[in-house]
């Protein structure tokens, strides 16, 4: 019962953080932002390499957190970015947990599909697509 409520509290938690990391979009700062956005591709291969072999073991958790880590790097202003990333290294963390106890780990697919879905709603704003 006590995991149960852990992963529904997780999930509570992702949606949470998703729905609260809004920003607005940028009005007049398309310079900066398209600075910003060529800096976050020039380094987001060496993130991509350091990621890679952090896999959650459930294969649409890795999809999506592969997916939200590129649109996060590529599309966020880098005034918000941070904390999308520490966002990213929580869900990580968490589901990592999740993924070893046998018991919680069938639950991982629909927390997984459902935090995609949430931020497919939320990630509009930027121009990410999952």
């Amino acid at each position: 019962m006590l995991k149960k409520i852990s992963l529904l509290l997780c999930v509570v938690c992702t949606i949470v953080l998703v729905g609260c990391n809004k920003s607005e979009a940028p009005t007049n700062e398309s310079a900066t932002t398209a600075n910003a956005n060529k800096a976050a591709t020039t380094t987001a291969p060496a993130n991509t390499a350091t990621t890679a072999g952090e896999k959650i073991g459930v294969p649409e958790c890795d999809e999506f957190i592969t997916a939200y880590e590129a649109c996060v790097s590529g599309k966020v202003p880098e005034a918000a970015r941070a904390q999308y990333k520490a966002g990213i290294e929580q869900w990580r963390t968490s589901w990592r947990k999740l993924a070893a106890d046998p018991t919680t780990r069938p639950s991982l697919v629909a927390v997984c599909k459902q935090s995609a879905e949430s931020a497919r709603t939320s990630m509009k704003t930027y121009g990410c697509t999952f």
